[in-house]
């Protein structure tokens, strides 16, 4: 029996986007031993993924987790994050065949300084798969995975009244502020969107929803910080739309079958890591971004502020254009 370590420390979507590789190692090597290491953190979007028998986790001592690693006796790990870190653990396991995700960080460093496109035009899934290509283990297509347990799912009664019916999720936070709309677009967003809406994000985001829910108390509802991350799923789950920026949510709601309008600053969907339904799924996707930006992308990660002052990547959408698209969609 075949015994597998996968390794994806961080983060929130980057983990989500390894969920087809594991469902599909589970199919196709159905007796193996699946484990999947990660930070502390992250334990939650994963513990409750049936086709993962164990879980290992990054916390206060390296040295411990690799003792932990070593008394394992892995016949193969597949390193989706590909770090320094990753690489003692290969060392320190180094009679385990290993084979290792490539960032293509040249080509990153390419389009974020000149401007020049040379990343192949293939998703991040994709990628993650061809770590497993000499293991003959093979993209099913069925998309992402997020399990949410049943104690995390929202009931309507923890809802207002006024959105028990249904409602559009929106996204209002992310990992860096140039991955994010303004504090007065978003407001101005919420205010068009005729339809109840919620608005998620982690505690970092409470105060930026509470202004935008101000606009309308009755209609927007600001839940940021106020679930976890799989009470957010589940509220993700209950939604007919979700707009969101290049974040961890974003992933989540894709591998949840959510229609999806995602909003990119200084980030591309270029870098492959826009919303993933798998070949089989009917659900579609739409991207609102500035394009032509002579300055665009500036980072493949993202800053605090626009490095050049005008943060126009973001300040340039036309609310509008994501109004109209909101319309579109809810009558379908």
């Amino acid at each position: 029996m075949a015994k597998f370590l996968i390794i994806r420390f961080s983060s929130i979507g980057d983990i989500v986007l390894t969920t087809p590789v594991i469902r599909c190692l589970r199919k196709q090597y159905p007796d193996a031993e699946i484990h999947f290491l990660t930070k502390k953190t992250f334990k939650g979007i994963v513990e409750h993924n049936p086709y993962i028998n164990k879980i290992h986790i990054l916390d206060n001592s390296f040295d411990q987790m690799l003792e932990e690693l070593g008394a394992e006796a892995y016949d193969y790990i597949i390193d989706l994050h590909h770090n320094l870190r990753t690489l003692r653990i290969k060392k320190h396991l180094k009679k385990v065949k290993a084979f290792s995700f490539n960032k293509l960080n040249v080509q990153k460093f390419i389009l974020t300084n000149l401007k020049v496109n040379t990343l192949p035009d293939k998703h991040i899934v994709d990628r993650n798969f061809e770590c497993t290509r000499a293991l003959h283990v093979k993209n099913d297509g069925m998309g992402l995975d997020y399990f949410i347990p049943h104690f995390d799912e929202v009931k309507e009664s923890d809802l207002p009244t006024s959105h028990m019916h249904g409602y559009i999720a929106v996204v209002i936070g992310a990992a860096l502020a140039t991955k994010k709309l303004p504090l007065h677009k978003l407001e101005e967003l919420c205010a068009a969107i005729d339809h109840p809406i919620i608005l998620l994000g982690g505690k970092e985001d409470y105060e930026d929803g509470k202004a935008i829910a101000k606009v309308d108390e009755i209609k927007i509802y600001n839940a940021c910080g106020k679930f976890n991350l799989n009470e957010s799923a589940s509220l993700l789950k209950k939604s007919k739309l979700v707009i969101t920026h290049d974040t961890g949510l974003m992933h989540i709601a894709a591998a949840l079958q959510k229609p999806v309008i995602s909003v990119w600053g200084n980030t591309v969907p270029a870098f492959g890591m826009y919303p993933y339904y798998g070949r089989r799924s009917n659900v579609q996707y739409d991207v609102i971004e500035i394009n032509k930006l002579w300055c665009r992308p500036c980072s493949k990660i993202g800053y605090n502020k626009c490095p050049l002052g005008h943060f126009k990547c973001m300040e340039k959408i036309a609310v509008n254009d994501i109004v109209n698209l909101v319309k579109q969609r809810l009558q379908k």
